[in-house]
């Protein structure tokens, strides 16, 4: 779908230069002298690179809207994660450089959004949290936990993530996948 340059928005994805591109910022801008035109910023969606783009209201561009489907998360063998399709049981093997360092969340029949474009797969969205056993922390100190200062804790998955002084080792908690945070603990 073809759109106006000075249409584009942070989250759309374009055809531009040969390339899938991902629109991170946007800001109109207005010269004294010329034409108004849209600076962007983009981000490849196959090789991660950046770019910075002027876009005029009189160009069109190549808007592009990608196939999402659900997918859940078998195995991973020597750096390739293998996914199987929740409708159609095909499976797809993705690497470690496509999912990024979202990997050491991925669990054992997750369900993850996959987006493909033209059936080759451009990024994998996970769960907004996990649930994840700490394994190592510090003890509570008697009175500590009338402040709310909070603790470094290592989770089973190697993450380290700061939790209130009343979790400890074997607690199961919740994290905030994208922010790497603590949510609560785990019910």
């Amino acid at each position: 779908m073809k759109i106006d340059g000075n249409n584009i928005r942070p989250g759309n994805i374009i055809e531009h230069q040969g390339g899938l591109w991902l629109a991170i910022k946007t800001a109109h801008t207005q010269p004294g002298k010329g034409g108004a035109y849209l600076q962007v910023e983009l981000k490849n969606l196959r090789d991660g690179r950046k770019l910075n783009e002027r876009f005029r209201s009189s160009e069109k561009v190549e808007q592009v809207r990608l196939e999402q489907k659900n997918h859940s998360f078998l195995f991973e063998t020597s750096g390739m994660y293998t996914f199987m399709d929740t409708e159609t049981y095909e499976q797809v093997e993705l690497s470690a450089e496509l999912i990024g360092d979202k990997t050491a969340f991925l669990q054992d029949g997750m369900e993850v959004v996959i987006e493909f474009h033209d059936g080759s797969a451009l990024g994998v969205s996970l769960p907004q949290s996990a649930i994840l056993e700490v394994v190592e922390t510090e003890p509570v100190v008697k009175g500590q936990t009338a402040t709310s200062s909070n603790k470094p804790a290592i989770l089973d998955n190697g993450t380290r993530v700061m939790v209130p002084p009343f979790v400890g080792v074997g607690d199961k908690v919740v994290v905030n996948i994208e922010e790497r945070t603590y949510v609560e603990r785990a019910k």
